[in-house]
């Protein structure tokens, strides 16, 4: 699933082609909102909320989120598209772009003064130039014995992290996901450092979280199982966290670095 970092590129760009113009084409492909038309409207901007994205335009704003399989496109008009056109679940054009979100797992469109509605639900965003790092700390403080890895997950806790950066932040922590949070040292520093990796990767298309760019020294534990951890050279294991079985998530660690 896509991260914070993906979905703010995403609507950074979205708005970089859209903001100001005006649509001359609106084909939402879901049956609840296939007769709206915003053709003629103008978009205000384009934003992310941790992992949901945001088209304002005219009175309405078009809420999407990409959940494991989706993505927005952008297009000169008369360009081919680079995934299939039934994958498309909502196409924005104007007089000079084409913007395509394809397998979106949620798309709807609601009044503006709604959003609260859709998105008002989710815990501090951790890109948003109106981040809070006093409100997510008492947010991940608030149930001491719950894993510290389920809470990381958790939108309603901190919005726009995944699964990459509970890893690595528990990693670069030294404690286990499996940690109660109450038992977390040091919480505040946990936050900080939260903030400033994904920060750091919010401009970037490939991730890194140890400063090395190179092919495989990218990332220190995620999809690394049974590599050497790259400050100790014990041997990276696998296992799987999650309240249910549909929100298992696998996580990453190494047995020597965290505890």
């Amino acid at each position: 699933m896509p991260e914070g970092d993906t979905v703010y590129r995403s609507a950074k760009a979205l708005n970089g082609v859209l903001e100001g113009a005006v649509i001359t084409r609106c084909d939402i492909r879901v049956p609840a909102f296939a007769t709206v038309d915003l053709t003629g409207e103008t978009v205000e901007n384009v934003v992310s909320v941790g992992k949901h994205l945001l088209h304002r335009i005219g009175d309405v704003s078009i809420h999407s989120h990409l959940k494991m399989e989706g993505s927005w496109h952008i297009y000169r008009p008369g360009t081919a598209w680079q995934r299939p056109a039934f994958q498309a679940r909502a196409i924005l054009e104007t007089s000079e772009w084409v913007t395509v979100g394809f397998s979106l797992g949620i798309v709807e469109v609601v009044p503006r003064s709604a959003e609260d509605d859709v998105v008002g639900y989710l815990g501090p965003d951790i890109l948003s130039p109106q981040w809070n790092a006093d409100v997510a700390l008492a947010h991940l403080a608030a149930d001491p014995e719950r894993p510290i890895g389920l809470a990381l997950l958790d939108q309603r806790v901190i919005a726009g992290l995944g699964n990459v950066y509970r890893n690595e932040l528990c990693f670069l922590r030294g404690v286990l996901p499996t940690r109660p949070v109450g038992e977390v040292p040091d919480l505040p520093a946990l936050v900080t450092l939260a903030h400033r990796l994904i920060g750091a990767n919010r401009d970037r298309v490939t991730r890194v979280t140890t400063g090395d760019t190179r092919p495989g020294k990218m990332l220190w534990v995620n999809s690394r199982e049974g590599k050497p951890c790259l400050r100790c050279g014990t041997r990276i294991r696998r296992s799987s966290l999650g309240e249910t079985p549909l929100t298992q998530r696998d996580t990453y660690f190494c047995p020597r670095c965290q505890s």
